[in-house]
């Protein structure tokens, strides 16, 4: 399954590692990419170990603001 979230906007590299870094952890997501110029997350992930909802929860939890959230 492929999840994109619409966030707040980057101000810095090291929000990218941070989100990329601690999605890549968990079990389940194959690809977490930032695309810091659109303010936007892509992660690929395996939907029976991880939902939509758990990701958003992750990026929110480490302080981003998520405004959309679309899967497919």
């Amino acid at each position: 399954m492929k999840t994109n979230l619409k966030t707040e906007t980057f101000t810095c590299p090291s929000c990218i590692k941070k989100i990329e870094g601690n999605l890549s952890k968990r079990d389940g997501v194959e690809v977490a990419k930032v695309l810091f110029n659109s303010s936007k997350v892509k992660v690929e992930h395996d939907e029976s170990k991880i939902t939509p909802d758990e990701i958003r929860n992750v990026v929110e939890r480490l302080g981003y603001e998520v405004h959309n959230v679309k899967s497919s």
